[in-house]
């Protein structure tokens, strides 16, 4: 069984920052890990990715430069540290975890999902 809880959503500023946690609880903390977001109206959408080591990232393009991707094996736990935010980031955030190289991540909804965490910026 495997759970993802989030933390870290909230209110912000356009240009400022905010950083997003989610811990695992479960069996092993060996699976590629994600970041998705969702807005109203819209499907949920990639945002980021990272391998078992974190040695290697992939970014959807609206985000890279903007956002980084980390992660704690020892703490079993995934940021996203959220840099320049526009409006347009507004959405909720979840948290995931597939079994899947990075590259196969953002290709289909991954096994487990957190419940999400809202971010919003204010213009």
């Amino acid at each position: 069984q495997v759970q993802l809880v989030e933390s870290g959503g909230g209110l912000v500023q356009a240009g400022g920052s905010l950083r997003l946690s989610c811990t695992l609880s479960g069996r092993t903390f060996g699976y590629t890990m994600a970041w998705y977001r969702q807005s109203p109206g819209k499907e949920r959408a990639f945002v980021a990715a990272i391998t078992l080591t974190g040695g290697r990232t992939k970014y959807a393009e609206s985000v890279n430069g903007r956002f980084v991707i980390s992660r704690d094996n020892a703490k079993r736990t995934v940021y996203l540290e959220m840099n320049n935010l526009k409006p347009e980031d507004s959405a909720v955030y979840y948290c995931a975890a597939d079994e899947v190289v990075l590259a196969m991540m953002g290709s289909r909804p991954p096994k487990w999902w957190g419940q999400g965490t809202q971010v919003t910026v204010s213009s």
